[in-house]
């Protein structure tokens, strides 16, 4: 093993919450550092500029600025494919290899791969999007067999906006969808503020937290050869 791992992390250009936390994260792991690079998105809606702010070309030559850093993983922290389709992650992550050489990973695979590890049948979501948008991600998890039983959402579309959730109104949202007893409940946004309210909610709750901006660094980690169980203090997650 390595005795130092970076990670490339794929960031939209409006968000201010993923990189504070993603460095926090991993700031207790010896030899490991995160390194970020942009790409434009500042709106999450489902009209089709909105979609194409997703089109893999700005995607890819941010991955290959990534790789100039000579980074041993690329991961896109970002929840897109929960409603375009999951497979566009699936083929994101295949042309970041064929383009760079490097591994990849994303937020959505990561999470869905946990998923499936523990059998989640039963999912609560939590995110800042508008209605169309919220059920368009409850679909796509309905389609391969996870039941989202309690949801709430914040009815916002600016990318930016995201980023000035208060933690404590995160929070209110995490207790009210726990009151239906999911297996889990995941923070569907790398730009809220949620990774940090792991521990607390868990210990409250007994409900595991799947927090996106969490679920990227925990599936990095995998890829990059590096236990993820090394991380303390995020939540459960980073123990399966």
């Amino acid at each position: 093993m390595s005795p130092t791992v970076r990670l490339g992390v794929l960031t939209p250009s409006s968000n201010t919450a993923l990189e504070p936390l993603t460095s926090a994260i991993v700031a207790s792991l010896p030899g490991v550092s995160a390194h970020f690079s942009r790409f434009r998105v500042t709106e999450i809606s489902l009209r089709e500029q909105a979609l194409n702010q997703f089109d893999d070309s700005p995607i890819l030559a941010a991955a290959e600025l990534l790789a100039d850093a000579k980074v041993d993983v690329i991961g896109w922290s970002g929840t897109a494919a929960g409603w375009m389709g999951f497979e566009r992650d699936q083929r994101l992550v295949e042309r970041i290899r064929e383009r760079t050489g490097i591994n990849a990973t994303t937020a959505v695979l990561a999470l869905n791969e946990l998923i499936a590890l523990q059998d989640i049948r039963r999912l609560a979501l939590v995110s800042p999007y508008t209605s169309d948008v919220q059920q368009r991600i409850v679909a796509h998890y309905a389609a391969i067999g996870v039941e989202v039983v309690a949801e709430r959402h914040l009815g916002i579309c600016v990318n930016h906006d995201f980023g000035l959730v208060p933690e404590a109104n995160i929070d209110a949202m995490l207790d009210e969808v726990a009151l239906a007893q999911p297996q889990a409940v995941a923070t569907y946004c790398t730009n809220l503020h949620a990774a940090r309210l792991a521990p607390g909610f868990e210990s409250r709750s007994g409900i595991i937290l799947l927090d996106t901006v969490s679920t990227t660094v925990w599936g990095m980690l995998r890829a990059a050869g590096r236990s993820p169980a090394q991380v303390q203090g995020w939540g459960r997650l980073y123990g399966w």
